[in-house]
């Protein structure tokens, strides 16, 4: 990546500024030293997520069932209305 590069820079160009008194001054110098001697020091990654584990399958298959259960149940008693009403209009 560019951007580790790009902050040394940034960082670097703090000690040209007469702000930043001396003491933090050399405390920049070390901290650049350190990180080009070592650049692998500041490459961090985050850890490993675990993934995401669906839990409500046990819900959903119930609802599914039930949903199939009441269709049923919807069909039988229209069946029956229309044999019903069927039985009435033949009277």
């Amino acid at each position: 990546h560019d951007r580790p590069q790009a902050s040394f820079a940034q960082v670097s160009a703090l000690k040209s500024l007469r702000l930043i008194p001396q003491e933090a001054k050399s405390t920049l110098d070390a901290f650049l030293l350190q990180t080009s001697q070592d650049p692998e020091g500041l490459e961090v990654s985050a850890p490993e997520a675990y993934g995401y584990e669906f839990q409500s399958g046990g819900v959903i298959e119930m609802l599914t069932k039930l949903h199939d259960k009441f269709i049923d149940e919807r069909t039988a008693l229209e069946k029956e209305e229309m044999n019903s009403k069927h039985a009435h209009e033949m009277l």
